[in-house]
């Protein structure tokens, strides 16, 4: 495989390259399920990218559940049934599927949403405020789970003094 492409009119960062390259290779088979990923150095050397822009890819793929990784073994490739489903119910990001058999220029031509079509003003501060709720809804639960943890943690040490 070639380094990512350097095209001018492709602004995403280079990890994204990388995932891509990789996600695509997973996904077309050549790089099959339970089979380590290639390392790091050898990611470097492939994308002709930094340590931590390799790392950057891995850790899109983990984050997707293309992947995972193993302490001081490497990274693997997640097990999928023969249609290509990914038994933690993998599902390639909208913008993924949207753009997947376009050329980086075209991808970038459509990114107004992920659906392809060029998204509105008015549509991108309605899906905004509706993420900025959504992150404040969880940002609450995700207090109030901690306040609850440390109510059980107080309990704990009283009733063992």
């Amino acid at each position: 495989m070639s380094p990512a492409p350097e095209s001018k009119q492709d602004r995403r960062p280079p990890y994204q390259h990388a995932a891509d390259e990789l996600r695509r290779d997973i996904l077309q088979g050549r790089i099959k399920p339970g089979e380590q990923m290639p390392s790091i150095r050898e990611l470097q050397e492939r994308f002709g990218v930094a340590n931590m822009t390799a790392r950057g890819a891995l850790n899109v793929l983990r984050d997707e559940g293309l992947i995972y990784t193993i302490h001081g073994r490497g990274s693997f490739v997640a097990d999928h049934d023969a249609a290509g489903e990914f038994s933690v119910g993998y599902t390639p990001p909208a913008w993924y599927l949207a753009n997947r058999d376009k050329t980086p220029a075209q991808a970038e031509q459509t990114e107004g949403s992920p659906d392809g079509s060029e998204a509105t003003g008015d549509t991108l501060i309605e899906m905004l405020t509706a993420l900025r709720d959504e992150l404040r809804s969880l940002s609450a639960e995700h207090q109030e789970l901690r306040r609850e943890v440390e109510e059980l943690k107080s309990q704990q040490s009283k009733s063992q003094s």
